[in-house]
């Protein structure tokens, strides 16, 4: 007679092809954050910034505005790098990141619908792909 040997398996041991959607949002983070680090870099060292409106023309002081960019992008990056590894840690910085961006863009609608409604749809991919299928990156 046959032995059967009956193994529990978590359903994580080979990577399938929902990999891809982990490094899709890998990618978008490095992204994200790359343009958030930069354009934090352009408002610090910009010492006032002019917007010119229908009514008047409005200074601001974007330096302080600058430096909130440099440090989020900077979290955003290394946490988006840190979800090629399957870091934990990495994901739910990704998933609570997102989530931000997701509500931001909602009240953003009014300004520019179509540029909000992409980013809206980018973050749930996102968000989706962290949350469904973050553990086959390990």
């Amino acid at each position: 007679m046959a032995e059967t040997s009956y193994e529990q398996s978590s359903g994580y041991d080979q990577p399938t092809g929902w990999t891809g959607w982990i490094i899709f949002a890998g990618v978008m983070m490095i992204l994200g954050g790359s343009l958030n680090l930069f354009y934090g870099i352009v408002a610090a060292v910009n010492d006032e910034w002019v917007v010119f409106t229908n009514r008047a023309n409005v200074y601001l002081d974007v330096s302080e505005w600058g430096w909130v960019h440099i440090i989020l992008g900077a979290i955003v990056l290394l946490a988006g790098i840190g979800v090629f590894s399957g870091n934990i840690l990495a994901r739910t910085v990704g998933v609570v990141v997102a989530g931000i961006s997701l509500i931001v863009n909602f009240f953003y609608i009014p300004v520019y619908p179509l540029w909000a409604l992409t980013v809206i749809f980018i973050d749930a991919l996102v968000i989706w792909a962290l949350t469904a299928h973050g553990r086959e990156m390990r």
